[in-house]
């Protein structure tokens, strides 16, 4: 496939999966259940991040700003600066993401150009917010910038195919900010087996390029993330990285075996050595749509391109889609779901060993937690269940910044020798 066409798919793929996979609220969804103003306080009062926010798929769409209220159910947008204050928000970590193409110059040539574009355009919208939004390079500045009374924001990498062959880009990368990077996504790539690659797998693990990206990552200060990637890939992370790894939005296999899911074993390796797992809300149930739905969907055709169309064109499509999930209800799962993924690996990992990442923007999302305005649930679960007001705070944000100090400490380390 040629580059031109190849970018075009690949474009498209990207900026309309989020009109694909979120689905907007319908009638059939409970009423949100009350955060008591206790749980509330607790949760505003610490310090709060999601480690897997797509919404830069957002930051270029006409008419479409941070600084805005959205609502999920009209333009598919799940993260703002209005609902991070509502929600209790405080950062987190935006991605730059690029779906897996061709492994050849071209594609390479296009990834590269593609993601650094998307660099540029997380930098653009924390320029054009300086006053609400500042770009987090250490563990220390997320509280730094939280008292300071804006969002920080951290950036990671998912999918690391524009990297190429070239590993001397990662610096490029990590130069402008960036601060974790996972290997693979979907498919299979020039570093590292996918779970899901339906060839199966081709490396058994990490590429012997692989194996350089993760010396260089731990080189550079990269916290190495290890959500889609194979189990090979997950074993060969915890062995092989001088410092812990991060699963960034991953759920358990013991609750629904999805090949994205990671098993008892593996969570437990990944928290004994030190790292987490972020819980995702995705990937927890059998998601397949009735015969009606999908001749519905099908029916109605793809969304707009997010890219070019207009406000008033996406909202058009979404009044749509709320229309066919009121008749046609998707399958999908609930907040009590989430939690119970979450409780689930606390129970494997500890409390040491669990974050959280839904995948807002990604495709994240279910009953009653459909957007971050719902996060102060979490909070409120937690505390019923009767976890410490430390254990909370150390799943929201301190098992994180944790895993971060330490790649940042292993490369202060080796700079030094």
């Amino acid at each position: 496939m040629s580059g031109a066409s190849m970018s075009y798919r690949l474009l498209t793929a990207l900026l309309g999966s989020a009109a694909l996979l979120a689905t907007a609220a319908h009638a059939a969804t409970p009423p949100k259940p009350a955060v008591s103003k206790v749980d509330m306080a607790l949760h505003r009062k610490m310090l709060t991040l999601d480690t897997h926010l797509d919404t830069p798929t957002h930051f270029t769409r006409p008419g479409w700003d941070i600084a805005d209220h959205h609502e999920v159910e009209h333009d598919f947008s799940q993260v703002d600066l209005p609902r991070m204050n509502q929600g209790g928000l405080d950062g987190g970590f935006f991605v730059i993401y690029t779906g897996q193409g061709d492994l050849t110059a071209d594609g390479y040539r296009y990834a590269r150009d593609y993601a650094l574009r998307r660099a540029i355009e997380i930098r653009e919208m924390l320029a054009a917010h300086a006053d609400k939004f500042e770009l987090a390079l250490t563990a220390a500045d997320a509280a730094r910038i939280d008292k300071a009374g804006k969002k920080f924001a951290f950036v990671s990498m998912e999918n690391s195919w524009p990297l190429g062959e070239d590993l001397t880009l990662m610096e490029t990368f990590h130069n402008e900010g960036l601060r974790m990077a996972g290997p693979v996504h979907f498919r299979n790539n020039q570093l590292a087996d996918s779970s899901t690659d339906p060839k199966g797998k081709i490396w058994n693990g990490y590429s012997p390029l692989g194996l350089r990206w993760i010396a260089e990552a731990n080189r550079l200060g990269l916290v190495i993330d290890v959500s889609h990637a194979s189990d090979d890939v997950v074993d060969q992370s915890v062995a092989l990285s001088k410092t812990p790894i991060i699963a960034s939005h991953s759920g358990p296999k013991a609750l629904y075996d999805h090949a994205r899911n990671i098993d008892d074993a593996r969570l437990k390796k990944i928290a004994d050595a030190g790292g987490a797992i972020c819980i995702n809300s995705i990937y927890l149930t059998d998601t397949t749509p009735s015969p009606e739905r999908k001749a519905a969907l099908e029916a109605l055709g793809r969304g707009p391109d997010l890219k070019t169309a207009t406000p008033q064109a996406v909202k058009a499509y979404a009044d749509k889609r709320a229309a066919i999930d009121k008749t046609h209800p998707a399958v999908r799962g609930d907040f009590d779901l989430f939690m119970k993924s979450m409780l689930h690996v606390l129970k494997v990992a500890g409390p040491k060993g669990v974050c959280v990442g839904a995948d807002w923007d990604g495709g994240g999302g279910m009953d009653g937690f459909e957007d971050i305005t719902d996060l102060p649930k979490i909070t409120a679960r937690l505390k019923a269940e009767g976890y410490s007001d430390a254990d909370v705070e150390a799943i929201w944000s301190g098992n994180v910044l944790r895993i971060l100090a330490a790649a940042e400490t292993y490369a202060k380390s080796v700079a030094a020798k």
